[in-house]
């Protein structure tokens, strides 16, 4: 999978660097070269995207909102 186009223009390359599972939601830590950067998405959604710590991901920022992508 690649991302061609996206319309956030705050995006960050990093690393996961910590997952705090919940039941209905969870944390994720991202470690990027500006600081850490933590997005609350939910439990399945970690899961579907088989999230790990190392995982390079991208965070992708809206406002209050961090999505994260799969590179």
């Amino acid at each position: 999978m690649s991302i061609e186009a996206v319309n956030v223009r705050n995006q960050f390359r990093g690393k996961i660097r910590e997952i705090i599972f919940g039941p209905v939601v969870s944390e994720v830590d991202v470690e990027t070269p500006y600081g850490i950067v933590t997005s609350v998405i939910t439990t399945r959604s970690v899961r579907d995207l088989n999230l790990a710590v190392g995982t390079e991901v991208v965070a992708l920022v809206k406002s209050t909102e961090v999505a994260i992508a799969i590179l």
